[in-house]
C-alpha cells in the first residue's frame, strides 16, 4: 500500500475501485510524464450521492461534499494509470463542473471540496492550478464533477 493511500484511510476515507467507463473512453490516459483523469462525479458504492443542482436542490456545503468525493474517484482513476500514486509528483491542474443556476455564484466554494481533499492526501505535491465553473446539467444529474491532470516520475 502506498503511502498516500494510507494517508486516504487515515482520513477516514476509502480509496474506491476504479470507475468503469459508461462510454467509449478510459479512465486516465498516460503522455510521457503527464496523467490526463477523466471527470468522475461523486458516486460511492454504485448509488450517485448528490444530485441536483447547488443553490437550488443543494447547499454550497452538500457541493463541497460531493466534490470531495468525486475528487477520491478521480484519485482511484489516477492509481488505475500509475499503479503507485507515490509516484505522482505533482498535481497541475483540478478541473470543477459545478451543476447550478445561472445565479448560482460560489463555484470556488463548491470545488474546494477536491482541492482540499488532493492537497490533504497529496501534502504540497497537491498544490494546483485550478478551473471552477457552473453548467447547465452533468450526467444523471450529478451535482459536480472533477478531473484532473498530475505530473509523474
Amino acid at each position: 500500500m502506498s503511502e498516500i493511500e494510507k494517508k486516504i484511510l487515515e482520513m477516514g476515507l476509502e480509496l474506491p475501485v476504479c470507475p468503469v467507463p459508461v462510454a467509449q473512453y478510459v479512465p486516465a490516459v498516460t503522455v510521457e510524464n503527464l496523467v490526463f483523469v477523466s471527470g468522475q462525479t461523486p458516486i460511492v458504492d454504485g448509488k450517485l450521492l448528490y444530485k441536483g443542482k447547488i443553490g437550488h436542490d443543494l447547499t454550497t456545503q452538500d457541493g463541497y461534499e460531493a466534490a470531495k468525493y468525486a475528487a477520491l474517484r478521480v484519485v482511484a482513476g489516477l492509481k488505475s494509470a500509475v499503479g503507485d500514486l507515490d509516484r505522482v509528483e505533482r498535481i497541475v491542474k483540478v478541473t470543477g463542473y459545478v451543476n447550478s443556476d445561472a445565479e448560482y455564484l460560489d463555484h470556488p466554494k463548491v470545488v474546494n471540496g477536491a482541492s482540499d481533499l488532493i492537497r490533504n492526501v497529496f501534502g504540497v505535491k497537491g498544490e494546483h492550478s485550478r478551473v471552477a465553473f457552473g453548467v447547465a446539467s452533468l450526467p444523471d444529474g450529478a451535482a459536480v464533477e472533477i478531473d484532473l491532470i498530475a505530473y509523474i516520475k
